[in-house]
């Protein structure tokens, strides 16, 4: 058997009226399954354990998310081929804990509350693998290295160390959170997942049959940036804020790397250190994006590449081509000399 806890927030406020139904309602469909638990209802927050056969409790899980009344369900811990029920028989009592004078349910509406706003801080520090893994109930540190293989990405601001010299603190943090957050997002939005960030960087990998998309992420986050540069005001760090994408594509490790102080869940290899190599070849290129032959070939859409030239990366022991491909939106990268000379340019006009 099978057994999940979560923690849910009602859309609106509910009455009474509407909490008891819920319960009601739960009860019936709930035992037609088998399933058995209990739901607690604090202000704005639900908090529910159910347990029963594994399709049967997903199932009840599914249609509890798509329930206008929920969002964001949270699942705080998944637990499998359990022997014995917390629930032996049918008990799917719900218990409002809203208007209550007694201490102890107050209390656990306390507990209730701080447990929620602790997880959605940890959703915000915690990769996206590791979150898959705590709400299918798998222990991530038990989770084997294994060899994989992916498209890698990686992306980060041109001339970040002097732009971050010449402006102040606050203005060098926004603009590295709107880059790693337009990236971020178009990263999500085409099937990728973001490993890590350092400093102004972004590292993310996509499944190997997934080229087309991690192009399409890049091209989307340059496309943003564009319109970025284009809304900021005269005098603003925004109006430099300019990046580069590599792009490689073979065989990682994936898994558990750190030590008893910390531990990440992340990719290495040499196609990682390709894909930064590639990344920072972009200015050489006068292309934003810059992309190895396997990335190229496993594309399936109707990319217009270019091949930039043949280059003696570091790590590489022959030369690479290299390649990246036809848009305006990928032509438009300055140089760290350029934005150097534009922002001297801009100075003069000023004083």
């Amino acid at each position: 058997m099978k057994r999940i806890m979560y923690i849910s927030t009602t859309t609106r406020k509910l009455s009474d009226e509407e909490v008891d139904e819920i319960g009601r309602r739960s009860t019936i469909n709930n035992a037609k399954v088998g399933v058995t638990g209990i739901l607690l209802s604090a202000h704005e927050f639900f908090f529910q354990i159910l347990e029963g056969e594994p399709d049967d409790v997903d199932r009840v899980l599914e249609r509890i998310r798509r329930d206008p009344r929920h969002q964001d369900v949270l699942i705080l811990k998944a637990e499998h081929d359990i022997g014995e029920r917390f629930f032996g028989r049918w008990s799917m009592r719900t218990v409002r804990l809203d208007g209550t004078s007694d201490l102890i349910l107050q209390a656990i509406r306390i507990m209730l509350e701080n447990i929620t706003e602790s997880h959605r801080i940890i959703e915000r520090y915690t990769q996206p693998a590791v979150l898959r893994f705590l709400t299918d109930g798998v222990n991530p540190l038990s989770v084997p290295v294994r060899k994989t293989e992916e498209v890698i990405l990686f992306g980060d601001i041109v001339a970040f160390s002097y732009l971050s010299g010449r402006f102040p603190v606050e203005e060098v943090a926004e603009l590295v959170n709107l880059f790693l957050d337009t990236c971020s997002r178009q990263v999500v939005a085409h099937g990728g997942q973001v490993s890590k960030y350092v400093g102004d960087c972004v590292m993310a990998h996509f499944p190997p049959d997934a080229a087309d998309l991690a192009i399409r992420a890049c091209v989307e986050t340059l496309r943003e940036i564009q319109a970025l540069r284009g809304s900021a005001g005269r005098c603003r760090l925004q109006k430099y804020l300019y990046c580069g994408f590599g792009l490689s594509k073979g065989l990682v490790i994936e898994g558990n790397i750190g030590s008893s102080i910390k531990m990440d869940y992340t990719v290495l290899g040499d196609i990682v250190n390709l894909a930064a190599r590639l990344e920072g070849l972009t200015r050489n290129i006068g292309k934003a994006i810059a992309l190895s032959e396997p990335v190229r070939d496993a594309c399936r859409e109707g990319w217009h590449f270019e091949r930039a030239g043949e280059f003696h990366l570091k790590g590489q022991s022959q030369p690479q081509p290299i390649y990246s491909i036809t848009d305006p939106v990928v032509d438009d990268i300055k140089t760290y000399q350029q934005i150097l000379d534009d922002m001297e340019e801009l100075c003069c006009e000023l004083s």
